[in-house]
């Protein structure tokens, strides 16, 4: 049975013209058949089949670019369930798997099953508007997301209202005007746990543990770990510390008068803009992403290699 490959790139990064060509030309040794989104397209050698209409045909989605095209890819492919490769073309691609003089290894590995599947948590984020009270057709926060809704993109203008997204890594409660704080209301499995007052707070699942998360003084989560995180950004008291909890159990947070200019950012990539009032519930998203991983990649070497962790690194032994 011949092997469908999706391809997704940035156009961004300079050689995405040579590696689309090196991947050509690759898929034609093996037998791969391929189709490339938009974005590929517009700077690919050749004509391609769409991607956005051979979904259902999907094997495998390759990534091109870093993380944050590899974020776009999971939106599109963990609510269908198609596993994702990505292929770093900047400078850390923590979440890739492959480097450009990797690819053409990568894809025969792919067509040979030389790889593992590791599914990672999702989250499902929900803003629900100040003016929409508990009772009013609000979707259930258990209730099972369409994976339409899940991947929604960036604001449209529309506002809060009605808005569901899909993240692998995060949601974002921050400010986006002037350095004054905001102030958040935080719930955990519909406990209070208290008010912050700070410039934000991650929300973030184990893989995002090592984005936003980390650089404002989170835990790193080992990617298994069924939990999830929330973790304020320049917190106003030392007493507001990071707070890890079970996926299950979901947040809850509410934006608090007097905060200016609230703003809810998705993965980096989606976002609205907030008002006082409004609540941003994040849960458990029905449909984790399925990442591609090789014989010899583990968490821990991703964070040797690419973090530099550790006191001392190798060479210096």
């Amino acid at each position: 049975m011949t092997m469908r490959i999706g391809v997704l790139g940035n156009r961004s990064y300079e050689g995405l013209e040579g590696v689309l060509a090196r991947i050509r030309e690759r898929a034609d040794e093996l037998g791969v058949e391929l189709a490339v989104d938009e974005e590929a397209a517009a700077v690919a050698r050749g004509r391609f089949p769409a991607l956005s209409e051979t979904w259902e045909e999907i094997d495998v989605l390759v990534t091109l670019g870093g993380d944050g095209t590899l974020l776009r890819g999971a939106r599109e492919a963990g609510p269908r369930g198609v596993p994702v490769l990505g292929c770093n073309l900047g400078r850390l691609g923590f979440l890739t798997a492959s480097s450009p003089g990797e690819l053409e290894e990568a894809m025969g590995r792919l067509v040979r099953g030389e790889y593992r599947v590791e599914e990672r948590l999702t989250l499902r984020v929900r803003v629900r508007p100040a003016d929409r009270p508990d009772g009013t057709g609000e979707p259930d926060p258990g209730a099972p997301a369409r994976a339409e809704d899940e991947a929604a993109g960036p604001d449209d203008g529309s506002g809060a209202a009605g808005r569901s997204f899909y993240a692998l890594n995060d949601a974002v409660v921050h400010k986006s005007g002037f350095a004054r704080l905001i102030t958040l209301r935080v719930w955990v499995d519909g406990e209070e746990v208290g008010q912050y007052s700070a410039d934000g707070i991650v929300l973030a699942t184990a893989t995002g543990s090592t984005a936003y998360s980390l650089s404002a003084g989170g835990p790193v989560l080992v990617p298994e770990l069924d939990a999830l995180v929330a973790t304020p950004i320049s917190p106003h008291t030392l007493a507001v510390r990071p707070l890890v909890v079970p996926a299950d159990a979901g947040f809850e947070v509410e934006v608090r008068p007097r905060s200016e200019q609230p703003v809810l950012t998705v993965d980096g990539q989606a976002g609205v803009a907030l008002r006082t009032g409004d609540r941003i519930r994040a849960g458990r998203s029905p449909h984790p992403v399925r990442l591609v991983q090789f014989p010899g990649q583990s968490f821990f070497s991703v964070l040797r290699r690419k973090l530099r962790w550790g006191d001392v690194r190798p060479r210096e032994r």
